[in-house]
């Protein structure tokens, strides 16, 4: 059947044959923001006063035999000071400029493109700022032309001696592995990682070896943070049945992110699954040696005009805090 030339119709580009055709436009603007920032969401928050942070650790001496003879005068042992650590402070920002004919004129799904703006862009701050604490970068100064930087947990979690065959601070995922991170005792991580090209799969075994480093010198990992790759394979665990635990849907509510329940010999471990981690490391924390520390906390702020348009920014300055580096641990070298 043939159209008529003279039929008025709908199928003109813009607003049919007849003119003014209204659009249909949904008065919703549909989000996809995956935005569970976990470290972000859930780790304490202090307060810093200056551009470099600094904190104290108290590690205790090895235990021994400890036994006294009658009647001997006492002798005095060396009290072991504190380790001083520290790191710089990050400025993370995000910008973004709206002319006032776009925030004066109707528009669908907002009311004010400003008010828009802002939510997208602190949603994205807190991406940025997630990635650098799960992620591997060091601490560094800056200067006149470079940016200072926070160091990310990865660069915290070191050990003297990487191990694929019992437990440490860093577990190789392979024996073949030469991924080395440098312990920090003291000061800042400085000295960048190096990932070597070895990798291996992640195992039952890996993960048990490195939450007992945590474990053997006093620390409580909690929580397993891992990408949906390793987690997948955590998932297929031997015996993973009676191993893993499914948490209720009231219980994932007060758990961010939360949707598994680990139970090793060294207690019982959150899964978290994260979006920003590397694939090659599976992170094993204890939360409470971890904390954000902000000179200047999330801040929406106005910039100067210089023309028919509102400029706006988002920033932070912040330093993600290591209490004690030897709470935690991490599996690296992984496939």
């Amino acid at each position: 059947m043939t159209l008529l030339t003279t039929t008025t119709h709908t199928y003109s580009t813009g607003y049919g044959s007849a003119g003014g055709q209204r659009e249909d436009l949904s008065d919703v603007i549909y989000d996809l923001f995956p935005e569970d920032t976990w470290a972000v969401t859930n780790l304490d928050k202090e307060k810093a006063n200056a551009t470099y942070t600094e904190w104290l650790g108290q590690s205790l001496a090895a235990p021994t035999a400890n036994a006294q003879l009658e009647g001997d005068d006492a002798s005095f042992d060396a009290l072991t000071a504190p380790s001083r650590f520290g790191s710089y402070l990050q400025i993370s920002a995000k910008t973004f400029i709206v002319s006032d004919s776009l925030e004066s004129v109707s528009k669908a799904g907002r009311s004010s493109e400003l008010a828009r703006g802002a939510m997208v862009k602190m949603r994205e701050l807190k991406r940025d700022i997630e990635t650098r604490i799960v992620q591997n970068g060091i601490s560094t100064a800056g200067g006149a032309g470079t940016a200072r930087t926070t160091a990310g947990m990865e660069a915290w979690i070191g050990d003297a001696t990487a191990s694929a065959g019992g437990a440490s601070h860093v577990v190789l995922a392979t024996t073949s592995a030469s991924a080395t991170t440098p312990p920090i005792s003291s000061g800042t991580p400085g000295t960048a990682i190096t990932d070597g090209t070895t990798t291996g799969a992640f195992t039952s075994t890996n993960l048990n070896y490195a939450l007992q480093g945590a474990w053997a010198d006093g620390g409580d990992a909690t929580t397993i943070l891992l990408t949906a790759k390793q987690k997948a394979l955590l998932d297929g665990f031997t015996s993973v049945a009676t191993r893993m635990v499914d948490v209720s849907r009231t219980q994932q509510a007060s758990i961010t992110g939360a949707a598994n329940i680990y139970v090793s010999d060294f207690g019982v471990h959150k899964v978290i699954l994260n979006r920003y981690g590397r694939d090659s490391v599976v992170l094993c924390l204890d939360p409470s040696m971890w904390a954000i520390r902000f000179l200047r906390e999330f801040k929406s702020r106005p910039l100067a005009r210089t023309g028919d348009a509102e400029k706006r920014q988002i920033i932070a300055e912040w330093a993600l805090v290591c209490r004690n580096p030897l709470a935690s641990s991490k599996v690296v070298a992984c496939a």
